[in-house]
């Protein structure tokens, strides 16, 4: 493996043999900069600690990659995708995405509706994070961001407050 700095050598290495990366997959995450998108989210002491030792989850910010990089789903940059279609891509390449993603997320449904006032909603993709114990709701945007679809986001949440996760914690 070329990765020259040391550090980022080492983290690839630790976390190849805890997670049992495949070649082919410890290049792509090398391609994609996996150790450094972990590092910028850190201090120089933690990114020091990531290097010897690996990604260890301490809080939950921890499980999550910032940012998440899709190039493994083949889109081509300079094309122009609908929402539907990046789901579609998605939907594909569930394991690259799941892994992408980070440590343990579970694909739960895709297009999950919900009714209010008698108007149909369908949020995209649900996850369900066994190590946090929570639900991730993605709705895929391609355009800028608005305050309704925030408005939007916090109701899918709303929800699955009151429905979904309050029927969990009555389950024994």
């Amino acid at each position: 493996m070329r990765v020259s700095d040391a550090n980022a050598r080492s983290f690839y290495e630790i976390e190849c043999a805890k997670q049992n990366w495949s070649v082919r997959w410890l290049q792509r995450q090398a391609n994609s900069s996996l150790y450094e998108r972990l590092a910028l989210s850190k201090d120089k002491s933690e990114v020091l600690r990531l290097a010897q030792e690996g990604q260890t989850i301490e809080k939950p910010t921890d499980i999550l990659k910032n940012p998440i990089t899709l190039e493994f789903l083949g889109l081509k940059p300079e094309a122009v995708y609908s929402e539907t279609k990046l789901e579609s891509a998605i939907i594909d390449k569930m394991q690259e995405f799941l892994l992408e993603m980070g440590k343990g997320f579970l694909f739960e449904k895709r297009q999950r509706r919900f009714t209010f006032d008698e108007d149909n909603y369908y949020v995209d993709l649900i996850f369900y994070n066994r190590l946090l114990q929570c639900y991730v709701l993605i709705d895929l945007k391609i355009d800028k961001l608005t305050h309704q679809d925030l408005g939007q986001m916090q109701m899918y949440i709303n929800y699955y407050d009151r429905y979904v996760n309050r029927s969990l914690k009555n389950q024994p």
